[in-house]
């Protein structure tokens, strides 16, 4: 099973890696760093809070898992 901590740790690596893909992103979308950087900003905290609640849910299911 995976602790709380790794799923943590990997839920905010991930979220950097959305961080600055979506700053460039919204970047070339718009034009402009701050309105890119904003929407980025907004998409990583939406989705750290979904990856992280998805990782957890995932951990307590003990279907497809050999032990």
């Amino acid at each position: 099973m995976e602790t709380r901590w790794r799923s943590l740790v990997k839920a905010i690596v991930w979220n950097v890696i959305g961080l600055g893909v979506m700053t460039l992103v919204g970047l070339a979308a718009t034009g402009s760093a701050a309105l890119g950087g904003t929407m980025a900003l907004a998409n990583t905290a939406l989705g750290f809070v979904m990856y992280l609640t998805y990782e957890r849910v995932w951990a307590g299911i003990r279907w497809g898992r050999h032990v």
